[in-house]
């Protein structure tokens, strides 16, 4: 299963010859990113936010069969219980091989039926930028729970732009002793990693 990283919180998922790409922001809508412009078999969006909804910047094609098993698991963008920012969708996506989850603006804990879940999973996608989510450690006490092979943070503060009240990609590292920077914006999700934080470059972003 190949993941890319196509900033904030948008990625792309493939397997067996089957794009998804998850969460595309708006054009202008997360300062420091490019405007997005992708291909896929599948869009999944996981709230109605600008920087989550874009699915027009998303070319969709057809005629593919999915290789995925997609849960969707419920919950919420901030810790009342969507009071303030809404609902929240967490994707897993299974192809058979390989378990990775998406967990979106999640803004608050996870219950025990949540986390049996998301056990076990070879890849998470985990917001860190605080404020709008949950922040730095208390993702790291949730990656800590699920013990996850390969966590990859997104949803922070980019260099010197992006959302100024979200926290930085540094918070949340320095709280890892397992950090894997790539060169490139892409990780391919194998059954023989190591635990690992993985950072990816976005060529033309400011992270």
């Amino acid at each position: 299963m190949k993941l890319t990283w196509l900033g904030h919180s948008c990625f792309k998922v493939e397997s067996k010859g089957y794009c998804i790409v998850i969460d595309p922001y708006a054009d202008g809508y997360v300062e420091g990113f490019p405007p997005l412009r992708a291909e896929a078999d599948l869009v999944l969006c996981t709230h109605e936010h600008g920087d989550h909804n874009a699915r027009s910047v998303v070319t969709l094609r057809e005629g593919k069969a999915s290789p995925f098993q997609i849960t969707e698991i419920a919950s919420f963008h901030d810790d009342v219980q969507g009071k303030k920012r809404g609902k929240n969708t967490i994707y897993l996506l299974d192809d058979g091989e390989c378990r990775i989850a998406h967990l979106g603006d999640l803004g608050c804990g996870l219950t025990d039926e949540q986390k049996r879940q998301l056990a076990g999973l070879d890849a998470l996608l985990v917001p860190i930028g605080g404020f709008f989510t949950i922040d730095a450690g208390q993702a790291k006490a949730l990656v800590d729970e699920l013990a996850p092979t390969v966590v990859v943070p997104m949803h922070y503060r980019g260099g010197k732009v992006g959302f100024d009240v979200l926290g930085t990609l540094a918070d949340f590292t320095k709280l890892c002793d397992d950090v894997v920077v790539y060169e490139s914006n892409e990780v391919e999700i194998r059954k023989d990693l190591s635990r690992q934080t993985a950072v990816l470059k976005l060529a033309g972003s400011c992270s």
